[in-house]
């Protein structure tokens, strides 16, 4: 008879990626946030909090980073609204229309994130197709400001991150067993109590998913906010390169980078607290 081996050591393999790619960064920016500075080298000798006393009193960096937090919070949100609907409507499809619906959400992820990103560069640029027709058909005299502005990047991020909102609350929704729902809308139950009650408290899982990945890949996002806002919105991630490679200072990079993974998670925790209680 052949053993199963341990449970322990199934996990080892993805333990050890964890540790090695995700652990040992953390930590050694951490460690290198704590690092004195230098202007001839990365950091110099000994450990010293003055990245963490500038940062703490230098208002400018609170302000980029609830920017930053509040950019990732309006863009997942943008993204709960439009893949919600669109989850529900691909998981109700028939299977021919749900594929294709399936593969015409899944298909932006097969084009760079820098063509994307450039692409809406031609739709909301000044002369860009939205503006263009826009006057064209006389609705306007000026262009409107749709690029280097937090509109501009609310949109791209949007397109470039909805794939990841719905997937997950797709998912989940194909784990709701539909007699349920029948079995509800036989009794008197409306649509929408049906709905409120049932679909969205079941899907719940997914959409906390969704809104996680949305916002911590919105908040960390770096190529859109630098086209889209043409470095004239300023975020936390624009700052961490702009201080690591061109001012070459990177314990306090370190440090504005470490503060901002803190604020995101702790942004993560509340948002999963709040998210256990029941919807009725």
């Amino acid at each position: 008879m052949i053993r199963r081996p341990p449970t322990s050591l199934l996990m080892l393999p993805a333990a050890a990626m964890i540790f090695f790619f995700v652990v040992l960064p953390y930590i050694n920016v951490l460690v290198m946030s704590f690092r004195a500075p230098s202007d001839t080298t990365p950091y110099g000798d000994g450990f010293t909090t003055a990245s963490y006393v500038d940062l703490a009193t230098d208002s400018y960096y609170y302000g980029t980073l609830f920017d930053t937090l509040w950019l990732g919070g309006v863009t997942a949100a943008a993204c709960l609204l439009l893949g919600l609907p669109l989850a529900m409507q691909i998981h109700r499809a028939r299977p021919a229309m749900r594929g294709l619906l399936y593969g015409l959400v899944v298909s932006p992820l097969l084009v760079g994130i820098v063509v994307r990103s450039y692409g809406w560069t031609i739709l909301l640029g000044n002369v860009g197709v939205i503006n263009a027709s826009l006057k064209a058909l006389g609705l306007i005299e000026r262009p409107l400001p749709l690029m280097y502005n937090s509109f501009g990047i609310i949109v791209a991020l949007t397109h470039v991150f909805l794939p990841f909102m719905v997937l997950p609350i797709l998912s989940a929704l194909q784990g709701i067993d539909p007699a349920v729902g029948s079995a509800a809308r036989s009794l008197g139950a409306r649509r929408a109590t049906v709905f409120r009650r049932i679909t969205l408290p079941l899907a719940l899982p997914g959409i906390r998913s969704g809104v996680v990945l949305v916002l911590v890949l919105a908040v960390s996002a770096y190529v859109t906010p630098a086209l889209i806002g043409g470095m004239r919105v300023q975020t936390s991630t624009l700052l961490v390169v702009d201080i690591l490679i061109d001012q070459y200072r990177w314990p306090f990079g370190s440090a504005l980078a470490f503060a901002l993974s803190l604020a995101a998670g702790l942004c993560v925790l509340v948002f999963g607290r709040l998210t256990r209680t029941r919807w009725l």
